[in-house]
This record gives C-alpha cells, structure tokens and sequence, in this order.
C-alpha cells in the first residue's frame, strides 16, 4: 500500500486525540503490510509524560507481538519524533519512520538534530518525510490556533 494511506490512518488517530483536547499527534506501526498498533497523545490524559503517540504504538505492537523488537516495522507518524520518541525507536528498532509535519522546536529526525540515523548508535532507522505535511502540519496549527482563541476568550470574559 501506498504510505498515504497509511498516515491517513495516523491522521485518524491525531483525530482521536484533538477530540478529547490533546495535541494531535497520531501514530500506525506497520509490518508486512498490515496495521499492528496505532496510538494518539494521551499526555494531558494521563498527566504522564511520556504518552506521547508513538510510545503508545510501539508498547501496544511489542505487546501484540510479544518481543521488544520491532524489526521490520514502519512507524507512521503525523508529527516529526522528540527525542524520547526517537530513542524508544532506535530501542525498539523499528526499521523506517515516515513522519508528515517537521517539528523545528524538538524534532530530532531531521530538524534539531537526527537521532534516528545516528551512526553511534547500533541501530539506525530509514527515515522519510513530507507525507501529507500539510494536512498534518494544519491538524497543528488549527489546534493551537483555537486554543490560543479560547484562551483570549476566556480572559476577556475573566475566567483565565
């Protein structure tokens, strides 16, 4: 399959967390060309740090497959990976990550730095970007366009 459709999916699931006011940010594991494990943020959720999408995916695909090993596996993602993403990665060595948008302020395959293809590491993944960036950047950007609206509501109205 065409990896459009596969971070359609994630976008699905970037969906699922903008309902319930996360950040919308989704992620789909596939292997073989068929979906293992999907996650969305859950962070404000959960007040947990580290329920970010692709953490939830890769602990639901080892679970589904019964090791911590994930090779072979692609992770679908809508945003670029934060260092804690990129090191549960490279851990669980997934083999390609296909993310949508760049995050400039903490991404690190690509943006700030690349750890996913860091040669020091004994893993490294093959990385590609810009599938459907822009539905996946503008999931963002509308999301934190009306947070920043309802916030300035709020205040005018003296509740914030």
């Amino acid at each position: 399959m065409e990896p459009e459709h596969f971070m359609k999916l994630a976008i699905e699931e970037a969906l699922k967390a903008k309902e319930i006011l996360e950040v919308p940010i989704g992620a789909v594991i596939v292997k073989d060309g068929e979906v293992i494990a999907t996650g969305h943020n859950l962070r404000e959720t959960t007040q947990n740090a580290i329920t970010h999408a692709e953490v939830i995916a890769i602990q639901k695909a080892c679970e589904k497959l019964g090791t911590w090993r994930l090779e072979g596996a692609e992770l679908y993602v809508t945003l670029e990976p934060c260092p804690m993403c990129s090191g549960a990665i490279v851990q669980s060595r997934i083999e390609k990550v296909i993310y949508g948008a760049k995050d400039p302020k903490a991404g690190c395959a690509g943006s700030l730095m690349n750890l996913l293809q860091d040669s020091r590491f004994n893993h490294q993944c093959e990385v590609e970007h810009g599938i459907l960036e822009v539905e996946c950047g503008e999931l963002l950007s509308s999301f934190f366009r009306e947070l920043r609206t309802k916030k300035k509501e709020e205040k005018r109205n003296g509740k914030g």
